[in-house]
């Protein structure tokens, strides 16, 4: 039987309190939200922190979707579905309808919350490579005020992030331009599982040139879930199949993927090729 050692349990009512919590609790406290990933290592005992700070009280004031001036503005409680069902982000960035109807299931998606995907900081995480792609900002609150942390910094190494024990992060900020298209591809075992490989690709166009690239890697060990080099290579071409194969090539040679259940290396590194080549053609069809 599963069931998780004794801890401590209370429901924060604001930011502020939260915080105040987190001070009282210490480092082995633990935040949760939608609770997917947590509660499951808690019963096998995996993770075994000495109290729980309930956050779900706070979805009025980290769960709202908005565009404030040049930025689209995410609250960290905005649930997966929520996301999914919003004209407004996926009117704007195309990749997250992509990228939201491929994670885990209807269950999952009602509960689990954008802030606790990144914050969990799983290396095969789908909505990091989505947020490192559109170069993303989180905004992090701490007893010492707000913060921020671009996306392809926030993540420091496996289920390690920029957020101190103390802080929550608050929001994730996309910025908005204007003649920008976004997708996501992902190949998985089982449908809502987590990706054999996935990438992410946003294209800013200009005058038939590409302006600005990103592309976002999960699954295939790339650093901070990104592929500078690749974007190098495109931004300042005209956007067309041989320089989206080329991106992707070079994309791929800048991962480091293990052999797991999933597949082979040499398998995860072809698959960041093409699903990279994959996402910029269908990015570039929406911008």
């Amino acid at each position: 039987m599963q069931v998780p050692a004794t801890f401590e349990y209370q429901r924060a009512d604001s930011v502020p309190h939260a915080l105040e919590l987190l001070e009282r609790y210490g480092p082995e406290a633990r935040v949760v939200a939608g609770g997917h990933s947590l509660i499951p290592m808690m019963k096998l005992r995996l993770a075994q922190p000495e109290a729980l700070i309930d956050i779900n009280g706070l979805a009025g004031e980290l769960g709202r979707i908005a565009v404030e001036g040049d930025e689209l503005a995410i609250g960290a409680m905005v649930r997966h579905t929520e996301l999914l069902e919003s004209d407004t982000a996926t009117g704007l960035f195309p990749i997250f309808q992509d990228a939201e109807r491929v994670i885990a299931d209807p269950i999952v998606r009602n509960r689990g919350t954008v802030g606790g995907s990144l914050c969990q900081g799983d290396p095969s995480e789908d909505l990091a490579a989505v947020f490192a792609a559109l170069r993303a900002t989180a905004v992090i609150q701490g007893p010492g005020g707000v913060r921020t942390v671009p996306v392809r910094r926030f993540h420091q190494g496996p289920y390690e992030t920029a957020v101190a024990p103390n802080e929550l992060l608050i929001q994730l900020r996309v910025p908005v331009a204007a003649g920008t298209g976004s997708a996501y591809e992902k190949v998985e075992r089982r449908v809502g599982d987590w990706p054999v490989a996935a990438a992410g690709a946003v294209l800013r166009i200009e005058g038939g040139t590409i302006a600005q690239a990103g592309i976002g890697l999960t699954a295939v060990g790339a650093p901070h879930f990104c592929a500078p080099e690749a974007e190098t290579y495109l931004e300042g071409r005209a956007p067309g199949e041989e320089a989206f194969a080329e991106a992707g090539r070079i994309a791929a040679e800048g991962c480091e993927p293990h052999a797991d259940q999933r597949g082979p290396a040499d398998y995860k590194r072809h698959l960041a090729a093409e699903l990279t080549r994959r996402a910029l053609v269908r990015a570039a069809g929406r911008s």
